[in-house]
């Protein structure tokens, strides 16, 4: 999407069948969209391990993001507070951290290159082995 509001009123409209628990902004506005009990449609058919319907199991983040530029600090420091709780919350392994690139393989390829793995790795907040982390299956 062009922008965060953008990726906001899509996320929101139900005609398009797509949305997420979270929108971070590239300013490091934190938009809560739906509840975390409630489940969203932010990674479409997706599968993680076992889990084949990926949307009932996880919180969905959005982040406002080209796909091509660096993550913004603002974007990164708010995602970081947000991923410790809620990892915190539902005692979530870092190992299951996860990209949409990796519960739809194929289909979805963010957050892309750009994103910053290493940091949440480093923080605890995810567990990455590279960027072309197998997935649990294989």
């Amino acid at each position: 999407m062009q922008s965060a509001d953008a990726a906001c009123a899509r996320l929101c409209d139900p005609k398009f069948e797509v949305s997420a628990h979270y929108l971070i902004d590239r300013d490091g506005a934190l938009r809560g969209l739906v509840a975390e009990q409630n489940r969203a449609w932010h990674a479409g058919a997706g599968a993680w391990g076992d889990i084949v319907d990926i949307n009932s199991h996880s919180i969905g983040i959005e982040l406002d993001n080209d796909g091509q530029s660096p993550f913004s600090a603002p974007l990164m420091d708010t995602l970081t507070a947000l991923l410790r709780g809620i990892m915190a919350r539902h005692n979530i392994d870092p190992a299951n951290v996860v990209a949409h690139s990796e519960t739809a393989p194929g289909r979805k390829i963010d957050p892309g290159p750009r994103f910053d793995w290493a940091r949440l790795t480093r923080l605890g907040l995810a567990a990455r082995l590279g960027v072309d982390r197998k997935r649990p299956e294989d």
